[in-house]
């Protein structure tokens, strides 16, 4: 199990304006909650935060944050962005707390898709769910879920169920549910275009009920 390390610094005062302050410095503010224990409210260095966020499993990777040389086992929760330069304004980390069963959005990750037999005869992989909730020790955190499609045929439907999960993992739904399938180009195709009717339908029932409304309506 990888553990990353980050630096941080504690930050003396909360609100709008100290964060403000603290990202005119260079730092991004930050949270760590959970375990039953106090908020401890934090700055980490943009560049550090910018460089996490470009690699793979942000979600499911665990972080030791050190804050005046306390160690903070914690698991990153939430990164609110700019909406126009999308840098990052705010983190929010989850505190992991010894023994700890914690549920998550576990990746998706698919596999030999450029030999499997119902791709090679013209299909196409339609994913459904990126990712899937499942229930695990702190200590045993699956950086994705691999699905092999080497044997998948044309008209395969690939389900959460069939999915071979790491031991001590599970899935948190109660029922199955299909998570890909392997569908021809034709399909895909029709499925897009029902899609698009569907959204054109919709909003040309808006507008006939904003030009059907009453002068008084439209006050």
């Amino acid at each position: 199990m990888k553990i990353t390390q980050l630096n941080a610094v504690k930050r003396e005062k909360a609100g709008k304006g100290a964060s403000r302050a603290k990202r005119r410095e260079g730092f991004v503010p930050a949270v760590i909650y959970g375990d039953k224990k106090e908020p401890l409210i934090i700055a980490l260095e943009e560049k550090v935060v910018v460089a996490e966020m470009g690699k793979k499993g942000l979600w499911t990777r665990q972080f030791n944050v050190v804050v005046d040389g306390q160690n903070n086992h914690v698991l990153c929760q939430d990164i609110q962005k700019h909406p126009v330069s999308s840098k990052p304004m705010h983190i929010d980390f989850l505190r992991i707390g010894q023994n700890a069963e914690l549920t998550l959005d576990i990746p998706l990750r698919f596999e030999n898709e450029a030999i499997a037999p119902g791709i090679k005869l013209g299909g196409l992989l339609n994913v459904v769910h990126r990712t899937i909730e499942a229930k695990c020790k702190a200590d045993n955190i699956p950086e994705a879920f691999t699905i092999d499609l080497s044997k998948a045929e044309l008209g395969d439907s690939i389900t959460a169920f069939s999915i071979q999960l790491p031991q001590g993992v599970k899935l948190t739904a109660q029922e199955d549910f299909t998570v890909a399938t392997i569908v021809s180009a034709q399909m895909s195709e029709t499925a897009e275009e029902k899609a698009e009717d569907a959204a054109a339908a919709a909003a040309a029932a808006a507008s006939a009920a904003t030009a059907a409304a009453t002068p008084a309506e439209k006050k």
